[in-house]
């Protein structure tokens, strides 16, 4: 195994792995900027190497000083997190022509599945069933764009190629619109990601928002691990997310993990890796796979029992998936409210220093975080502080045991999003389950 590994990245998930290396043994290095020289995972980690000053893009984006930093202390192998970049083939590439073992994708799955276009033709050709749509990128000719939507039928949705995070998408109801909004979404898509490539796909009114994880190794086999229901989101934002979605039939749950898994071995996938499809009328549609961890793994740990980062580590190593399909249980329900330092119900971010933390605790109950009584929340990242999973024998057990443990936290000295994560709690169309990934939204602009 590894005797040591960098973590490239922060707050709660740079602590999460490094508690799971410190399991297996593995000697850790964390990489911090200056706004984080006093976080809790750069003081339990067995070596830290500031790698710049707090903006991202000088130190958690700086691919030169985060290899220089493994060189410098002779890490074997580095992990990329979720975020920052995780997903940057260029990075990945990077790692390896430098002699270190990226823990995720080859570089050239990451850019086959980083492009909408490429990701969505590999996941046809496997099986997978997508979104009808433009069948690759869309031409510069307007009478082709136009016969595309008429095809589809309206409305459709214009999408960037190299999109991402809810950015560069832009939904038409009308021909007299769009042209408009294919040159809008090429020019945001230039803007944002630097390929101004756009394609076109039917834009489905009420579905929910499905994912399915899958875990492959270096020697053909795969697995998935059942499905997340992340379906309350806000500007494409996830809050909640669920596991297994409520709902979904059982063989077709089966169906489409397996469809899922097999894709994996076709692709020659390696690591951990998410489906995410859009769910409607008893149908599943494709939408992109995320070539990392997700934010949301701690929901299919629960219900699993497997630690994920864990078997990142292994497969990144070389070792062969030491279970089966059969072997992968599905038992009870998870759900996960993401804890984040901002005003409740305008989502403007709340930094600054926590003066009280009070974590909450009993039997199905688990608290992911970076933060502490006294940590100062800084301005130039994400504003999630932490992530708070329970767990039950049935869903209404663990939405039960949600609601406790949200009235017990205690975070003082900034704003969060607790009273939102309460109110969504005794919400009666998320307790029956199978909201769309609009109610979120629905719901917040009727307050206002």
């Amino acid at each position: 195994m590894f005797d040591k590994i960098l973590i490239a990245n922060r707050g709660e998930i740079a602590l999460r792995v490094l508690r799971a290396c410190r399991e297996m043994g593995i000697k850790t290095v964390t990489v911090y900027s200056q706004a984080d020289a006093e976080a809790k995972y750069v003081k339990l980690s067995d070596e830290a190497v500031c790698i710049g000053p707090p903006p991202s893009n000088l130190s958690y984006l700086n691919i030169p000083a985060i290899i220089s930093a493994a060189e410098v202390t002779d890490a074997q192998a580095i992990h990329p997190g979720y975020g920052f970049l995780s997903e940057n083939a260029d990075f990945a590439e990077r790692v390896e022509k430098s002699g270190f073992t990226f823990i995720g994708p080859k570089a050239e799955t990451i850019r086959l599945m980083g492009d909408k276009v490429s990701a969505k033709a590999a996941m046809k050709k496997a099986g997978v069933p997508c979104v009808p749509g433009s069948d690759g990128a869309l031409s510069e000719n307007a009478n082709d764009i136009k016969d595309i939507a008429k095809k589809i039928g309206y409305p459709v949705i214009v999408k960037a190629a190299g999109g991402g995070g809810g950015r560069g998408m832009r939904v038409v109801h009308t021909e007299a619109a769009l042209l408009n909004s294919v040159a809008m979404t090429k020019a945001e898509a230039e803007a944002a990601f630097g390929n101004a490539t756009v394609y076109m796909e039917k834009f489905l009114e009420k579905p929910r928002h499905i994912e399915f994880q899958v875990m492959s190794d270096q020697h053909g086999n795969a697995v998935h691990l059942w499905d997340r229901d992340c379906s309350l989101q806000r500007r494409h934002q996830k809050i909640i997310e669920e596991a297994p979605a409520p709902g979904v039939p059982t063989r077709l749950r089966d169906k489409m993990g397996q469809r899922c898994a097999d894709a994996c071995k076709k692709i020659g996938y390696r690591g951990a890796g998410t489906f995410e499809f859009l769910y409607e009328n008893g149908e599943f549609f494709f939408i992109e796979m995320n070539t990392r961890l997700q934010v949301e793994h701690t929901v299919t740990e629960m219900i699993t029992g497997l630690d994920l980062v864990q078997e990142q580590i292994k497969i990144a190593y070389g070792e062969k998936l030491n279970r089966k399909q059969r072997h992968i249980q599905l038992n009870g329900h998870a759900i996960e409210c993401r804890v984040n330092a901002e005003d409740p119900y305008n989502f403007m971010p709340s930094p600054g220093t926590i003066s009280r933390f009070h974590l909450p605790g009993g039997p199905g109950v688990r608290m992911d975080t970076h933060a502490f009584g006294g940590y100062k929340v800084p301005s130039h990242y994400d504003s999630m502080i932490g992530k708070l999973i329970c767990y039950g024998a049935t869903r209404e057990q663990a939405i039960a045991r949600m609601q406790i443990a949200l009235s017990e936290i205690l975070i003082e000295g900034i704003k969060t999003n607790v009273p939102l994560h309460r109110d969504l709690m005794e919400d009666l169309a998320f307790k029956e389950g199978g909201v769309t990934i609009h109610y979120l939204e629905q719901k917040l602009n009727k307050k206002t």
